[in-house]
């Protein structure tokens, strides 16, 4: 298996968990090694790491040879840089894909594509819809564009050249080794450091949130059972759940006043809601969360996070000030 953006948040995530759970897979593992690429994510795992580009051509073809499958982790994925720096993102996440099919296609290698859940645009708080494998594309951002576009690669890869993939498009994700930038280990972090969460305007974006351990058992079973060709929408069921509300239980988790938090600039262009309908992979493929609860679907995998954090503050610490700093500079 070569597993590309392997040494970031989800793609180690789900090495971790290909390794714990399905131990007949040899992994290679290729990531560019940027400030959301980093080598203590994968410290004490068996496997190889290719330190290089997705776009570079005969890197790519040199890999694939022997290979069974990739799983398509790699790409340029946080909103706020995407609107500072977008040229990153059309590189990666198009140019980055196009070069990765086109060796998949010269070596006869299967290909799973991991997309996000805002390729659709976001929904009216109090629209009722979710998002399915029919909706219509509408991406925000320079970053939703441009999985957007990637998506359509893989679907045309698939249609004219007849590759061997699946897509998987999943909502937001949270849990160990994510970088401090994002909006949960944000909040967590600000307050081990000392500091208070930080939310974005009034905080009523819903996000479907989802502990990353049950996103990559989703993966794994896509590849086993999947049907090729097809993609699987992959949601927790937490689309009830705001901004607000998360940062409240963060802060109750960690024995914190609940509205002890600070207001912050709303980022531009700002998502509203977003919703899945993981009907098909729940049917088709028996598939479930195992991180959920009754009353926020989020209580037992924050617990989680939290935790992780704080044992690993060497993981974070080194970076907290320019995260910070950074952020402050947008008013943020």
């Amino acid at each position: 298996m070569l597993v590309t953006g392997g040494a970031g948040f989800i793609g180690s995530n789900f090495v971790r968990r290909t390794l714990a759970t399905r131990s007949d897979y040899d992994v290679t593992i290729i990531d560019k090694l940027t400030y959301a690429g980093n080598r203590a994510n994968l410290e004490g795992l068996d496997v190889r790491l290719v330190e290089g580009d997705i776009c570079n051509s005969p890197l790519m073809n040199k890999l694939m040879r022997g290979m069974d499958v990739v799983v398509h982790f790699a790409a340029e994925s946080h909103n706020d840089n995407s609107l500072a720096g977008p040229g990153a993102f059309v590189h990666t996440n198009l140019v980055g894909t196009y070069t990765l099919l086109e060796a998949v296609r010269a070596h006869g290698v299967r290909l799973h594509h991991i997309s996000t859940d805002e390729v659709f645009g976001d929904l009216a708080l109090d629209d009722p819809a979710r998002f399915t494998e029919q909706t219509a594309y509408n991406p925000s951002s320079p970053y939703s564009a441009t999985k957007a576009g990637s998506d359509h690669l893989v679907r045309a890869w698939i249609r004219s050249f007849g590759i061997e993939a699946t897509i998987s498009n999943c909502s937001n994700n949270y849990g160990p080794y994510q970088h401090i930038e994002k909006f949960i280990p944000r909040q967590i972090t600000n307050i081990l450091a000392g500091g208070h969460p930080k939310l974005y305007g009034t905080g009523e974006q819903v996000r479907d949130w989802i502990h990353v351990d049950d996103h990559n058992d989703a993966v794994l079973l896509i590849l086993e059972r999947g049907s090729l060709g097809q993609t699987y929408i992959v949601g927790a069921d937490n689309d009830h759940v705001n901004n607000l509300q998360v940062v409240r239980l963060i802060n109750e988790l960690m024995g914190r006043d609940a509205d002890d938090f600070e207001h912050v600039a709303d980022r531009p262009g700002h998502d509203m809601r977003y919703a899945m309908d993981s009907t098909k992979l729940r049917t088709e493929l028996g598939w479930a969360p195992k991180y959920t609860d009754t009353t926020t679907g989020m209580r037992a995998g924050l617990a989680h996070t939290i935790a992780w954090y704080e044992q690993h503050r060497a993981w974070w610490e080194p970076a907290k000030e320019r995260v910070e700093r950074e952020y402050s500079m947008r008013g943020q």
